[in-house]
Formats: structure tokens, sequence, C-alpha cells
């Protein structure tokens, strides 16, 4: 018997809507991550793209559990001295809701070339509208 091996033309993407009001930041990011790499599938190959399309929608309302809504840091750097900037998760929460997402999903995925693929199946919106009804995503319940 010979071993499945996925390819590029054989992949059949579904789309998913993933509501994250109330879900827990972490738990919510490893379905959703699991999600794109194809992982839920019995089709999955490690190199060949078989995720599927993933929209997230109320970001703003995701939930951070313990105290790390204050004590959480996110940090980034432009390359020059003195150019470290911490913002703490509350801050990042009010100006740019998604990025609590995406940036935890992006920490889950491998880092290689695919994953930079993957990330772009990621539609994450802080309210509950979004411009993919097109796709007739279905709705999951993790």
């Amino acid at each position: 018997m010979k071993t499945y091996v996925a390819k590029n033309t054989d992949t059949d993407r579904d789309w998913f809507v993933v509501d994250a009001e109330d879900k827990t930041l972490g738990r919510l990011a490893v379905k959703i991550a699991n999600a794109l790499r194809g992982k839920d599938k019995p089709t999955f190959t490690p190199h060949v793209d078989t995720g599927a399309f993933i929209v997230v929608i109320n970001a703003e309302k995701v939930y951070l559990s313990g105290k790390k809504n204050d004590n959480k840091i996110y940090q980034r750097y432009s390359g020059y001295r003195s150019g470290l900037k911490e913002i703490p998760a509350s801050v990042v929460r009010e100006r740019h809701p998604d990025r609590l997402i995406t940036l935890a999903v992006k920490g889950m995925l491998p880092k290689n070339t695919l994953s930079r693929k993957m990330m772009t199946r990621l539609k994450v919106y802080a309210g509950e509208k979004h411009p993919h009804e097109a796709q007739k995503p279905q709705s999951v319940d993790w």
C-alpha cells in the first residue's frame, strides 16, 4: 500500500467563520492554526498547503485570562539603537484589535515560506461584519 501525498491541485479550500467573542485567545489560536495548515483533514501533508480560509469576527471581544490584558507585552524592534517598542496588550486591543489574534496564530505556525502563504488566508475583523459573504463561509464553533 502506498502513502498518500497531497498535491496543490487536489486541495479543496473551505471557508469558515469563527466568532471570537468570549473565547480564550490561545485556545482559539491553536484551532485556527491547525485549520490553516490543514491538520484537521485526513489528507494533511506537511509540505503541501492543504488548509482552509478562516474569517474571524469580533476580534475585539476575545478573552485574555488572568492579568494578561495589563501584563502581556508585545515587542517590535526597528533595527536602530533604542528602537525597541514595548506595548501592553490593552493598548494593542484599543488600537488594532485584530492583531491580537493575528500575532497569536502567526506564532503557532512553522517559520517558513509556506506559513507566510497560510497567513494570507486568515482574515480577522474587529467587528461583526465581514466582506466574505459571497464565498458562503460555514460557521464554526470552537
